[in-house]
């Protein structure tokens, strides 16, 4: 569990990042969805919960992503 806590995304230190590196991290956190819900389907998945956390993630990550374009734009 501690592992889990430790790989969420915290949105404050997100905000201090640059636009390429939460890129990266967004596609990184996309592809490991992508891999866990594959996992899901073949029954391999043990700790389900974590897909719940890789939305969020991924949820914050182009929260943050949309915010600085809406400030770009303004």
């Amino acid at each position: 569990m501690a592992n889990n806590e430790e790989n969420q995304v915290v949105a404050a230190e997100l905000r201090k990042r640059g636009e390429a590196e939460i890129q990266s991290l967004l596609a990184a956190k996309s592809e490991e969805l992508q891999k866990s819900l594959f996992k899901h389907e073949l029954k391999q998945l043990r700790t389900t919960h974590g897909l719940k956390n890789l939305r969020r993630d991924i949820a914050r990550l182009k929260t943050i992503l949309n915010e600085r374009r809406t400030k770009a734009k303004e």
